[in-house]
């Protein structure tokens, strides 16, 4: 079994999930739970062509996740 990295991003109408790992490897869903049932279809079909393809199957490169908050005074940027 293979192990990726997921980045869930909420959005106004649901969620957003990439895997670093697997290039342009995107998808959503309109709940969190939907989103995450989404990306694993996805990175399946990704692997599969990668497979198929004689290509090699990268390995997660994003051994951690931090999320960081700044705070930045409005009419700065």
């Amino acid at each position: 079994m293979l192990r990726f990295t997921v980045v869930l991003n909420p959005e106004e109408n649901g969620y957003v999930v990439s895997v670093p790992a697997l290039p342009g490897c995107t998808t959503e869903g309109s709940s969190r739970e939907e989103a995450l049932r989404n990306v694993q279809d996805a990175m399946r079909l990704y692997v599969e062509d990668l497979v198929s393809d004689g290509e090699p199957v990268p390995e997660d490169v994003i051994p951690e996740v931090l999320r960081l908050d700044v705070e930045v005074p409005v009419g700065r940027i």
